[in-house]
């Protein structure tokens, strides 16, 4: 039964018909499927490949072209073939790779009106490359090696092969390493970026803890000139509550005298009381203070305008 694709080929080596090959050199009882994974159109995978059986070596992939480079080299029969496979996958690779740095150097062009994510996918398809091209060298270390025999003369005349696979490697490797560069120096501007907001939101987090101390402080003034106004209010409350119950005519009785002498002590003792206090003196002692914060807390309330009552109908 003749193989002309991976899933025959696969099926031939008692392999899953839709698995893709894990390995560039895959070994089975009916044979040895070599198997190449090349950049098709687009973003598709081309799958070219060897598959060498007990009696005859089959091709999985296309024809290639008549006075190939393996007519330069001398070759015939499958070793031709092979050589121009291997020529092949070593040309799409290294065309592959070229198409990546010009949009790379076009992404480098246009700076930071490309996204990040367009980097990561260059930078995800060159490494794919690069590991195809990793397969691409074991199987053609294999063909050189275990299966010479089956490819005459093919090890002795594979330096121009393996020079092109090099390149390949090479180009492709400085690509990657551009592409590596390229992320790290759009990670440092994106992270000197989130640092400038964040020292700039620092700034305005300060601003804001300045101002909400600052009426703190000027809130703090009003409350001490109200605390003060209610001293006097209690201390003025105390002899005016007396003079009221003494006022009234169910107190006729008692004599005017003692009447001034209760009002003048009701009202010398909640003085000496309350302004002999420390904490007192202090309030008073701080007044002018509290009332330059009174002024500014007070210019600090917004103005409420009266609002206009709705026309009739």
């Amino acid at each position: 039964m003749p193989v002309t694709s991976i899933a025959e080929a696969m099926v031939a080596l008692d392999k899953p018909a839709g698995e893709t090959p894990r390995h560039p050199v895959i070994h089975g009882r009916a044979g040895t499927l070599i198997a190449l994974a090349v950049p098709g159109a687009g973003s598709e995978v081309e799958w070219l490949g060897v598959f060498v059986g007990h009696e005859k070596v089959e091709f999985i992939g296309p024809t290639p072209p008549p006075n190939g480079p393996s007519t330069a080299a001398g070759l015939t029969g499958v070793t031709a073939r092979l050589y121009d496979l291997f020529f092949t996958a070593a040309h799409r690779y290294l065309e592959r790779v070229e198409e990546i740095d010009e949009r790379l150097a076009e992404t480098q062009r246009r700076g930071r009106q490309v996204p990040l994510s367009s980097v990561w996918s260059l930078q995800r398809e060159t490494a794919f490359v690069r590991a195809q091209l990793g397969r691409t060298v074991v199987a053609f270390i294999a063909c050189q090696g275990p299966l010479a025999d089956d490819f005459p003369k093919f090890a002795a005349s594979s330096t121009a092969v393996e020079g092109e696979l090099e390149r390949a490697r090479s180009f492709s490797a400085n690509v990657q390493q551009s592409l590596s560069d390229l992320i790290l120096l759009r990670n440092a501007e994106e992270s000197n970026r989130i640092a400038e907001a964040a020292n700039a939101l620092s700034k305005t987090s300060n601003r804001i803890a300045a101002l909400a101390n600052i009426s703190n402080i000027r809130m703090l003034g009003i409350t001490y000139i109200a605390l003060l106004l209610g001293l006097v209010s209690a201390v003025v409350l105390i002899p005016n509550t007396a003079a009221t119950i003494l006022g009234v005519p169910t107190a006729a009785w008692v004599p005017g005298w003692w009447v001034d002498l209760i009002l003048v002590v009701l009202a010398i003792i909640p003085i000496a009381i309350v302004f002999s206090r420390p904490w007192v003196r202090v309030l008073l002692r701080n007044l002018r203070e509290s009332e330059v914060r009174l002024t500014e807390g007070i210019s600090d309330l917004p103005e409420l305008p009266a609002e206009n009552p709705p026309p009739s109908p």
